[in-house]
This record gives structure tokens, C-alpha cells and sequence, in this order.
């Protein structure tokens, strides 16, 4: 069966004081219908970027894309009218932001943001649109919806606001959702709460979801399968399982030793050392080969290209690979 979205070969070049800088570097991904795809990585890895790019969200006059399809129902999103992609946006593919604060409309309240989709994309009247903006409400668990609809933002807690906006991603019923750093800035239990309300939407609506963040334990809880970036490439894919028993790139192994452990003082965790390169750095070879602690020569004269590393699995680490082949 043919994936539901598919991403082809995407490069992203943005406008700088500098010269133009390369954010993503020939990504290729796909998700299935009903499929829940968790993208991960540092910040500056290219994971949201990629996903702005999905709904063509870039300022076009600073954006390029040299090379690259996006593949969705058939047809290249890329090469499609604006008045075509404005019809998907929000119907067909939604997408929950990262900061639902600077997101909401602070003087419109919140039957109006949720109404705005539901009129556009439904043709509701506003009467029906508030109606169906309060049965959204309580998909979404927020208690007392018939009164909060009309609340303005700053009325909300964190976490309701970020209901608010997957209520509004979900409006129209679309059948990909993407869910940019969902869980950032709310408690854990919140966190938590959120994520559930997730798996449970994905469930109810049959929808496939996109969830980027650069939280591994939130990969192992939702995802099933992972697509770790790196410096705006991807750097491995796996499924979730497999990736968390046996890792094959480095830097995923730096991301999962991270994680905090019950038997583990917190205070000595492994850190990667340094930081991610700067995007309009010339790298030569492996782009992770600066803080790469099995570092090879060959690794500094060469970038490596993604090589099968098991069943449904791809990694960007020849000798790993290789070494991980022999072991097995």
C-alpha cells in the first residue's frame, strides 16, 4: 500500500546576512495511514523545518527548495496552486505549533479560532461553528467547554491551551496530523495527560501523526516508528523497539544515554560533548564526526550515505553498521 504522505529527497534553503544556509539536507520520509511517526533530535536538527515544509509554511521569498517531492494523495504539494494548498491546510493535514500562546489570537476568543477552520474549510454558519467548537472542546477533555468557548487565551492554564490547539487541528477532521514539540513547556503530568489524549485521537479518528520533539521518552511512548535528525539530515530510522535495544548511529546512542534513569544519579549523566554545527559550516565528511566519540579517519574525508542496518532499519554509520552486521 502506498504511504499516506511521502517526502522525497527534501532540501531547504533559507536567506542569510551570509548567503543562503542549507536547514535540511535531502530528508526522505513516509507515513502510513494510521501510522504514528516520531521524528527526533537537538534543536537546529532540521525536525520542524521539515514539517513547516510539509504545508509549505516557509516565507517564500527567503526559502528554497532545490530539490525534493512532497508526495501526498498523489500528488506533489510542492508544485501544487496556493489556492489547492490552502484547501489542505487545516482539512486534510493540520498541524499542532510548538508555543500555543503565541499561537492563539490573544483578542479572539476561543470559539472564534476554532470556528475560523470550520467555516472556511465546512462552510458552517456561526452559530453551528460554536456549537461544534464546544463538542470539540469536550473531545479534547477540557471540563465545562459550553462556558470556556468563550473564554479569551489568557484565561486558559498551558495545558488547556494546548488542548485548545489540537482542537483546532483536529476541527476538520484531517487525516495527518503533525504535532511540533507538543509536550514542551507543560509539567509532566500534563505532559503526559496530553500525550494520552493524542494516542486516543489518533485511535478515534484513524489519523496518522508526525510527532517531533527531542524527547526520547516521549518517542518510546507514543511512536512506532523513529526517524533520528542530525544537522539537517537524517541520520537513522528504525522501529521504535528496535531502536531503543539496539542503536547503530553514535549520536542516537548519545540521545538515549541521556535520558534519565531510576538507579542513575542525575547529576553524571553522559552528555554529548559540544554542540550541533553551524548550518552554514563546511563539514567535509560525517557531520556528527566533531563530537563522534568511534570517530574513524575515514568518517572526516567522506559523508556517509544512509545503509540498510536491519529489517525496516537505515543508519548513516557505515562501521557500525558493519561491526553491528558482524556481531549479528
Amino acid at each position: 500500500m502506498a504511504p499516506l504522505l511521502e517526502v522525497q529527497d527534501l532540501t531547504v534553503r533559507f536567506r542569510t546576512d551570509a548567503g543562503w544556509m542549507t536547514a535540511v539536507d535531502r530528508v526522505s520520509l513516509a507515513v502510513g495511514e494510521g501510522e504514528a511517526l516520531g521524528i527526533v533530535g537537538e534543536s537546529g536538527s532540521g525536525k520542524s523545518v521539515t514539517a513547516l515544509s510539509i504545508l509549505r509554511l516557509h516565507a517564500a521569498p527567503t526559502t528554497r527548495m532545490p530539490t525534493g517531492r512532497i508526495v501526498y494523495g498523489g500528488r506533489d504539494l510542492l508544485r501544487l496552486p496556493t489556492r489547492e494548498m490552502r484547501a489542505i491546510r487545516g482539512r486534510e493535514i493540520a498541524m499542532i505549533f510548538q508555543d500555543p500562546m503565541s499561537s492563539l489570537n490573544p483578542v479572539l476568543t476561543i470559539a472564534d479560532q476554532i470556528g475560523e477552520s470550520l467555516r472556511l474549510h465546512q462552510g458552517l454558519d456561526q452559530a453551528a461553528s460554536r456549537k461544534r467548537a464546544i463538542e470539540l472542546l469536550d473531545l479534547v477533555r477540557i471540563p465545562d467547554a459550553a462556558r470556556r468557548v468563550d473564554e479569551y487565551p489568557h484565561r486558559l492554564s498551558g495545558g488547556m491551551r494546548q488542548r485548545v490547539m489540537i482542537a483546532i487541528a483536529i476541527a476538520c477532521r484531517p487525516k495527518l496530523l503533525i504535532a511540533d514539540e507538543p509536550t514542551t513547556a507543560l509539567d509532566v503530568t500534563i505532559q503526559a495527560q496530553i500525550l494520552d489524549l493524542l494516542r486516543d485521537l489518533q485511535t478515534e479518528l484513524g489519523m496518522s501523526v508526525i510527532l517531533i520533539t527531542h524527547d526520547m521518552g516521549v518517542i518510546a511512548e507514543f511512536a512506532r516508528r523513529v526517524m533520528v535528525m542530525y544537522a539537517g539530515r537524517v541520520v537513522e530510522t528504525a522501529p521504535v523497539g528496535a531502536l531503543f535495544r539496539r542503536p547503530v548511529h553514535p549520536y542516537t546512542d548519545g540521545l538515549l544515554a541521556a535520558i534519565p534513569k531510576l538507579d542513575v544519579d542525575v547529576r553524571r549523566l553522559p552528555a554529548i560533548p559540544g554542540s550541533i554545527p553551524d548550518p552554514t559550516a563546511v563539514i567535509p565528511g560525517c557531520r556528527y564526526s566533531p563530537r563522534c566519540p568511534v570517530v574513524q579517519e575515514a568518517c572526516r574525508r567522506e559523508a556517509p550515505e544512509l545503509v540498510p542496518s536491519g529489517p525496516e532499519r537505515e543508519a548513516r554509520c557505515p562501521p557500525r553498521v558493519a561491526m553491528l552486521g558482524a556481531a549479528a
